[in-house]
């Protein structure tokens, strides 16, 4: 590895400056300052070992990584819901471990994720019930920037909680489909690869997972935040729960064309398919159809049919042959920064 000589001037000041505050404090608070750091240490790693990395779809500037959690002792993961999860993503777990993973459930309006690995007695980290209070130390655990592309721990940065407020505060501000409480954050912690992290109390329950990039629209400043786990807990239960499920129904076999919907039978016309997974994006909505009355616009993406997570067109046209052209059809969309829930009726 080669370290330049500013990197080594940065960490010769740091050891200097550690030894200077060292040998400024009384002598009666340095037994205190050292089992603050070995309890600071144990904390540390029982949240890495709870931390996982997640590889999915990327490219075309977009990186292929994010980050998550294990929630429960068998195997279930919090993560963000983003584009990365449009393929069945790759979890490594602190140990090293791969598995493929399986999306078993998301909540589009809280941009959470919940995957499954086949593994168990897993350590994890419990979902606090309330929010923290102002200045309440935390911890960030994330993979970010994928600094940890092999059998590394996920990197884990020391801050607080700054303030705690609703996203949706400021009109037109941040462009997402989040608008409730969360927890700003005074560490740089919202960057490539951290968004699904865990942010872990002093008490080892996680507080809340680290959002995706976020930017105001109007000065360009970052936003480091956090989604509380206050928010999160009666989602991520209800789908550990299996009380809400994505499906992916392959058992039903396809109707045939004459007798099953599809895109044009709804009015819909979608931008060109030139990808293997080409978002199910609208293009054009045909007038007098199913989807103008709906209401459905142009630019809306087609999130779920039903409680079928589409990734893709083909995956829409897929859920589309199993339903009977008679019956109605149950779209989520996502336009813009809303979440939108439309009923088509043939």
């Amino acid at each position: 590895m080669i370290v330049s000589p500013f990197s080594c001037r940065r960490l010769v000041f740091a050891i200097w400056l550690t030894a200077v505050a060292a040998s400024l404090l009384p002598a009666r608070m340095l037994p205190i300052a050292a089992a603050y750091e070995a309890e600071l240490s144990v904390l540390v790693r029982q949240a890495q070992r709870a931390a996982v990395k997640v590889y999915g779809a990327g490219g075309g500037g977009l990186v292929a990584y994010q980050s998550g959690f294990l929630v429960s002792p068998d195997g279930h993961i919090a993560t963000a819901w983003s584009y990365v999860l449009d393929v069945e993503p790759v979890v490594v777990l602190d140990d090293g471990r791969r598995f493929n993973a399986t999306i078993v459930g998301f909540e589009p309006r809280l941009e959470l994720a919940v995957l499954k690995i086949d593994a168990g007695e897993l350590p994890y980290l419990e979902l606090a019930e309330s929010l923290p209070e102002l200045a309440d130390p935390i911890l960030a655990v994330s993979n970010l920037f994928g600094i940890a592309s092999g059998g590394e721990p996920a990197s884990v940065m020391h801050g607080n909680v700054s303030a705690i407020s609703r996203l949706d505060a400021r009109r037109g501000t941040f462009k997402t489909p989040y608008t409730g409480t969360v927890l700003i954050l005074d560490l740089v912690a919202n960057n490539p690869g951290a968004a699904g992290g865990a942010v872990v109390g002093v008490d080892g329950r996680a507080v809340g997972m680290l959002g995706k990039e976020l930017r105001d629209a109007s000065a360009g400043v970052w936003l480091n935040y956090a989604l509380p786990s206050s928010s999160l807990r009666e989602a991520i239960g209800n789908i550990v729960a299996g009380r809400t499920i994505v499906t992916r129904d392959t058992e039903t076999p396809p109707l045939p064309r004459d007798r099953s919907h599809h895109p044009e039978t709804l009015g819909l016309d979608l931008i060109p398919d030139v990808l293997e997974h080409t978002p199910a994006f609208i293009d054009r909505v045909q007038a007098d159809s199913p989807a103008a009355r709906a209401d459905i616009r142009p630019d809306d993406l087609i999130l779920l049919v039903g409680n079928t997570r589409i990734g893709s067109q083909r995956a829409l046209r897929e859920t589309l042959r199993r339903i009977d052209r008679r019956d109605r059809v149950v779209l989520t969309l996502q336009r813009g920064a809303q979440i939108v829930s439309v009923t088509l009726q043939p």
